[in-house]
């Protein structure tokens, strides 16, 4: 607040001025690398998402996934769907259902299948023999 202060502030020293004016500042950016991503990219654009299609799983898995991917659970879904039903769950309307290419799902519907549980009847079931050990001499 002092008007003393002020006044130092703001005048200007002729001596600063011309040092000032002989320093010369040159910048140079160090050579650009391009480095080898080991296989990964960054995308170009933004990648278009969908929501996923869980019904009464939907707390179990994520919300979105980008298009042409399915989560887990969707899998599982699929696959059991087609197991059960694959006059209706065909690998066409699957593709279409899941954003997915159709050599995808004939590949996932070929080579992944889930499992099966089978119940046997107690009267069907063998018996298994039980081995007494073999002593070792």
């Amino acid at each position: 607040d002092s008007p003393e202060i002020k006044e130092e502030v703001f005048r200007k020293d002729d001596r600063f001025l011309t040092l000032l004016k002989d320093v010369y500042v040159e910048s140079r950016d160090p050579p650009v690398r391009v480095k080898d991503g080991g296989g990964e990219h960054l995308p170009s654009k933004q990648e278009e998402k969908r929501l996923t299609k869980l019904g009464h799983l939907e707390g179990l898995d994520v919300k979105k996934v980008p298009k042409g991917k399915i989560s887990l659970v969707e899998a599982l879904t699929l696959l059991n769907n087609h197991k059960l039903q694959p006059q209706i769950w065909t690998a066409e309307k699957i593709a279409a259902e899941y954003s997915l290419e159709l050599k995808e799902v004939n590949s996932l519907l070929e080579f992944f299948i889930p499992f099966a549980v089978q119940e046997f009847r107690k009267e069907t079931k063998k018996a298994i023999t039980s081995h007494k050990p073999k002593q070792l001499t």
